[in-house]
């Protein structure tokens, strides 16, 4: 049988594998287009079913119907773009560009059904007599306002417009990833033994590997992959070579030609103001904040403020530091953005006598996962056991059984942690299947997705303490998800907002520095020797150096992403130029760029932090709140501590408002006080 047979399509089988796992053995890219074409047909049966139901609207005949719908198209959708993330090719990338918008399509003619809508109204105007548990009621209001949202209720013409704009819009969000992942395939940098200078051995080794791999042996290569650019940009003294690497790093999607963002991303503001209007809001800031934490773009714009001056005047200070190096060393130049990661290296050296290059070779990956796994235990008893029984996404992709206290299973943990040319840049957790008990209990299937440099042959695979922080960052996600303990699939795992679902994330990495962690699992990959105490203890007095530049650089690109969903009418905005003028008006430091430029902007274009990305530091104020928790509590693995933080957040999905959820963990309301020790600047 072919590929398109139906019969043969093993995306269209029951998997009776462990844990129901995808048989990854059998897929081909060929699969993808008749599966697509079969769950959608079967989805859109099972959704107009319930919208036509003669019966009365009952919460089982509406909200669970609608839970239970879909799980084929749910089950081909996961793993398609799971793969389109992590393991691409030409064939994935032409179904993605085919699909994304047929999915959008799908999904409008469910949210703008009317008398879909009309059984959801109805329920949420009889409400109290119905008898929900809490968290029904919560699902109840979930769907309203997801529905609400769409555009549900509103005349048909404004409807027939929100849907093209739907389909475009993932259209356009697809075109973006792709230009991106393109551009940084294309682009490396062939060095000779001449272009070494200053790199120390690990980053020789993964340049050497990475010419290999691109058909130059004998030769070393730096690509646009934030694992190879980010240690060159560090150490390389030679200052030429850093601003070529650098420029081409910045410009991702900016070069003209067939992989140029710019137009993309102006489409795409033009749209979604245009559908914020249709839906009766002000901007489309106004009307993605209004589902989260922050509620108004004011409050997340004040609260990125608060940070703004005192983190630009760290910025200011620690360049006028660089400048006085660099001239010190006889450098006749402007401290510019492609010298600052140099130079800061230097500083620290000089000023904590610490060198990143001495930290690598202890902190091991497969250690560091051992540390993620720890840690884990110790705060919610779960345990996670080696399997090499299952066919995975990619050779190099890894999974473990995740078990609870009583040794039962209750997860499927994948871990992908190498750059590859097939995967996108980043990282980040997803699934392949979320946990719910609607009938029986499912067990989830989290994958966490990285980029690190992988080691030669037969040598263990080094992490920067940055490295090895974002696998402790997105294994709290993927605790998110494994921990998750709901009934109904659209409150499970991670479906929080958007200034939520970083703080289980962000408070986990606090467990990556803590000494005690730190004595156990950072240890030499030769010797087996731990961290020498005065290394760990310079480690830890650096934590807040550059601190100035972090802020800056993080706070520039949270700004610049409202700024441009603020306007009601963008018009054929030019997106670097608008770029250029807010950092301007900042008072950006010259030497600093956002950390993610407009044309690359992966996580407001192609992902889901359209004038959210300012998330990150609205949860950094309830991780750095929170984690005090343990430290007020005399230990950082508390049971009593833990034991609410698992129960209020891990666990609790989107089963309660986030604002009372964090006071059930904290007892309180956040303070902001400990963020800005963290960064260690005064309070505003």
């Amino acid at each position: 049988m072919t590929a398109n047979s139906i019969d043969a399509n093993p995306l269209l089988e029951a998997w009776s594998g462990p844990f129901e796992a995808p048989p990854f053995d059998r897929i081909a890219p060929d699969h993808f287009r008749p599966a697509f074409d079969v769950a959608m047909t079967q989805a859109r049966a099972e959704i107009d079913a319930i919208a036509d139901d003669p019966a009365p609207p009952s919460f089982a005949n509406t909200i669970e119907a609608l839970e239970r719908s879909g799980r084929a198209l749910d089950r081909v959708s996961r793993v398609f773009f799971n793969l389109a993330g992590a393991d691409t090719n030409d064939a994935i990338e032409a179904i993605e560009r085919e699909i994304a918008p047929r999915l959008a399509r799908h999904r409008s003619d469910t949210m703008l059904n009317d008398a879909l809508f009309r059984r959801i109204e109805a329920l949420k105007a009889n409400e109290a007599s119905l008898g929900l548990t809490p968290e029904q009621a919560r699902a109840l209001a979930r769907y309203h306002l997801d529905f609400t949202r769409a555009g549900a209720g509103l005349p048909p013409d404004a409807k027939a417009r929100l849907a093209e704009i739907g389909e475009r819009l993932a259209t356009l969000s697809a075109e973006f990833g792709q230009n991106v992942l393109a551009d940084e395939k294309a682009w490396a940098m062939l060095l000779d033994a001449g272009g070494l200078d200053g790199l120390p051995d690990f980053v020789v080794s993964a340049a050497a590997r990475l010419a290999e791999e691109r058909g130059h042996p004998g030769r070393y290569a730096v690509t646009l992959a934030r694992s190879s650019v980010e240690p060159f940009l560090q150490f390389s003294a030679r200052r030429d070579l850093r601003e070529q690497a650098f420029r081409a790093w910045a410009s991702r999607g900016e070069n003209g030609g067939a992989t140029d963002n710019r137009a993309i991303a102006a489409e795409t503001l033009r749209l979604r103001a245009e559908r914020a209007r249709l839906l009766g809001y002000a901007s489309h800031a106004d009307y993605r904040l209004a589902d989260t934490m922050a509620k108004t773009p004011q409050a997340a714009l004040d609260m990125l403020r608060s940070v703004w001056a005192p983190g630009a005047a760290a910025a200011r200070r620690e360049a006028k530091a660089l400048q006085a190096l660099a001239t010190g060393e006889g450098g006749n130049f402007t401290l510019a953005p492609w010298d600052w990661r140099y130079l800061a290296e230097k500083r620290r050296k000089v000023e904590f006598d610490f060198d990143e290059s001495a930290v690598k070779p202890y902190l091991q990956l497969d250690r560091m996962i051992e540390a993620a796994f720890y840690a884990a235990e110790r705060l919610f008893g779960v345990t996670f056991e080696t399997r090499a029984d299952l066919p995975l996404h990619h050779p190099d992709a890894r999974a473990w059984t995740v078990k609870d206290r009583a040794g039962a299973p209750i997860a499927l943990f994948v871990g992908d942690y190498f750059a590859r040319g097939s995967k996108h840049s980043g990282a980040w957790m997803s699934n392949f299947r979320g946990q719910d008990k609607l009938d029986g209990e499912r067990r989830p299937i989290v994958v966490n997705v990285m980029n690190f440099s992988k080691g030669g042959e037969g040598e263990a695979s080094l992490l920067s303490f940055d490295d090895a922080r974002t696998l402790f960052h997105e294994f709290g996600h993927a605790l998110h998800g494994v921990l998750s303990d709901v009934t109904y699939p659209a409150l499970s795992g991670t479906r929080v907002a958007n200034d939520f679902v970083e703080f289980p994330s962000q408070l986990y990495e606090h467990w990556l520095e803590q000494p005690e962690m730190l004595r156990r699992f950072a240890v030499h990959y030769r010797t087996g020797e731990p961290m020498p105490e005065a290394l760990l203890e310079k480690l830890i007095a650096a934590r807040r150096f550059n601190q100035g530049f972090a802020t800056v650089e993080y706070t520039a690109s949270a700004l610049v992403d409202l700024a441009l969903h603020l306007d009601p009418d963008p018009g054929d905005v030019d997106v670097a130029a608008f770029e250029r003028a807010e950092t301007e008006r900042l008072g950006m430091p010259a030497a600093i760029t956002p950390r993610h430029r407009t044309p690359h902007f992966q996580h407001v274009f192609s992902g889901g932090y359209s004038s959210a990305y300012y998330s990150y530091l609205w949860s950094e104020v309830l991780d750095a709140d929170g984690f005090e928790a343990f430290a007020e509590a005399g230990d950082i693995f508390d049971p009593a501590v833990a034991r609410r933080l698992h129960d209020h957040v891990y666990a609790a999905g989107g089963t309660r408002d986030f604002d009372d959820a964090y006071r059930a963990f904290r007892g309180r309301a956040p303070t902001p006080a400990a963020l800005f020790r963290k960064r260690g600047f005064a309070q505003a």
